[in-house]
């Protein structure tokens, strides 16, 4: 969505990300650090429950991302690549 939105390709892997932990309507959405309060504040307000601000080893969790990009027109590739590590 991030790329359909008109960010490069490394600035959608920067973008701070979510997971649902077991994957099911009732589970617990982590959110990783960076996610704003107002954004928080709505989720919680439609009765989602949260784990809020996961930094540093704990967004382990919300796996890695590389994108490559490439331009129909001239075929130039654009990466970006995550430094959550």
């Amino acid at each position: 969505i991030a790329l359909a939105c008109g960010l490069d390709p490394q600035a959608a892997v920067d973008l701070p990300r979510f997971c649902i932990t077991d994957g099911t309507y009732n589970g617990a959405a982590m959110i990783e650090k960076g996610v704003g309060k107002e954004v928080e504040d709505d989720l919680l307000s439609m009765g989602h429950n949260m784990v809020t601000g996961i930094s540093g080893y704990g967004r382990s969790l919300f796996g890695k991302a590389q994108i490559i990009k490439r331009y129909r027109e001239t075929g130039v590739l654009w990466a970006g690549s995550d430094g959550r590590s």
